[in-house]
């Protein structure tokens, strides 16, 4: 292999000669072997990454700063970050010391050897265009590197209510089609009161519908910036009205309401953005999991548990126990939904981490939101196209389970009151009897009358009956 010489402050290193990055990039793949996940591996960031460059390259030629030559050089080599034509440029660990130096000189390396090969030069030739001097022009890491990172969310931010949409729409889907499964529904974990299973699925869609809205509340907040603070918020190494024609250039690049924060050094230490984001996510999580464990309980069996639903037969269960087949769809939907809860406690101690004019620990942030993300689409994902799809219902269960329970009494406290209601459930509990045959034993309902109230459509919504007890 052919190498060149890279120098910054800490001295010289050998560089492959036809590598985009220089020696800081190098520094940061030697120092930070820490995980799995690389820059290269995140679209959307690449895309924060470019658009972020595109906009201070944009700003900087109307000030003057960068000649004609050097700024169509350089939107073009921003470009190919955008559509991953440069991706492998990008080798870097996301979780680095630095709060994200390395990524934000591994993207000036990378943009301005892209420039110079535009342009005709060789690669390290900097004076022509450089990546401090040029493309991190007007910037600083603490201002450029959250500032990758909320466009990047956002982008992600987009296809994440893509894929809850769809789940919700399939959902829907089956509320429909099991909209005449009468069912016992249950609370703590013992029969209540009939409803239907499209009513209990009709609930999920509702559930996480309401979290299209919260993660739009907390995507909005990515859409502040702080491009202009270059180092702690004052703008040093700026000039004036860089700050405002940045964020001008980024709304342009975006069509998004990209806004300049309000106070640049209060911005500069604040990632609250990224943990509120972070919090809408997990709060998905909770309720994505919460129905996972239910379509686990109401296909559990088939023959000795609920057995209400039936999950589409995904693989073999068992290595020992022939013909069982287990839930792993729901399974394995809920363990994404822990791992994005860890993500949150990481996110929320680093948030808090901030120290004085900077939060060094936004690496760590970045990389979880990011996880969290790609974890949740590809798990809902899966959950839509392997389970929800192909879930059908057992109606004859579903009407067993409602004809032996007790909670159908409950419908009959209106009409004969709680104390009634309580002796006669007791006493169906101790003798094995139902309560559909104790009423009419006893004489405290007609048939007619009785039969009225415990119609499927009287027990799952608010009725007004003209009964009243025989006795």
């Amino acid at each position: 292999m052919k190498y060149r010489t890279g120098s910054d402050l800490l001295g010289e290193k050998q560089v492959p000669a036809d590598a985009l990055w220089d020696v800081q990039t190098l520094r940061c793949m030697e120092n930070f072997q820490i995980s799995h996940f690389h820059v290269n591996e995140y679209p959307d960031y690449l895309k924060g990454i470019g658009i972020t460059k595109m906009g201070a390259a944009m700003a900087n030629f109307q000030q003057g700063l960068l000649s004609r030559q050097q700024f169509d050089a350089i939107m073009q080599a921003c470009r190919e970050v955008c559509d991953g034509t440069l991706a492998s440029s990008f080798p870097i660990d996301m979780i680095q010391g630095g709060a994200g130096t390395s990524t934000n000189m591994n993207a000036n390396e990378v943009i301005a050897n892209r420039a110079l090969q535009i342009m005709g030069y060789e690669l390290g030739d900097f004076i022509h265009c450089h990546p401090n001097d040029h493309v991190n022009r007007s910037q600083s890491t603490n201002d450029a590197y959250p500032t990758f990172a909320h466009i990047g969310l956002y982008f992600t931010h987009c296809r994440l209510k893509v894929c809850l949409m769809e789940l919700i729409s399939n959902i829907k889907v089956k509320a429909e089609e099991f909209a005449g499964v009468l069912k016992m529904g249950r609370t703590q974990m013992q029969d209540a009161v009939p409803m239907t299973l499209g009513q209990t699925f009709s609930g999920f869609a509702a559930v996480l519908e309401d979290e299209l809205k919260h993660l739009d509340e907390a995507a909005d907040d990515l859409l502040v910036v702080n491009m202009g603070a270059t180092a702690i918020g004052t703008g040093i190494c700026s000039e004036p009205g860089y700050a405002e024609l940045c964020v001008e250039a980024l709304r342009n690049l975006t069509r998004w309401n990209i806004r300049l924060a309000s106070n640049l050094v209060g911005a500069t230490s604040d990632t609250t953005s990224l943990v509120g984001y972070s919090a809408a996510m997990k709060r998905l999580a909770v309720k994505l999991s919460k129905m996972s464990n239910d379509l686990r309980l109401m296909s559990s069996g088939p023959r000795c548990g609920l057995g209400e639903i039936s999950l589409p037969k995904k693989q073999p269960g068992s290595s020992i126990m022939p013909g069982k087949v287990n839930p792993v769809i729901p399974e394995v939907m809920s363990q994404v939904c822990y791992k994005v809860m860890g993500n949150d406690v990481c996110v929320t101690m680093s948030g808090e981490a901030a120290q004085l004019e900077l939060n060094a620990m936004e690496p760590v942030m970045v990389q979880c939101c990011f996880e969290s993300a790609e974890l949740l689409m590809n798990g809902m994902k899966t959950l839509r196209v392997n389970c929800i799809e192909g879930i059908h219902s057992n109606p004859e269960k579903c009407a067993k389970h409602v004809h032996d329970s007790l909670g159908v009494v409950t419908a009959l406290n209106p009409y004969i009151g709680y104390k009634h209601s309580s002796a006669i459930a007791k006493e169906a509990h101790l003798n094995g009897r139902s309560i559909y045959s104790l009423v009419l034993e006893k004489g405290i309902l007609s048939k007619e009358d009785l039969d009225e109230i415990l119609k499927p459509e009287n027990l799952i919504k608010p009725v007004k009956l003209d009964i009243k007890p025989l006795k």
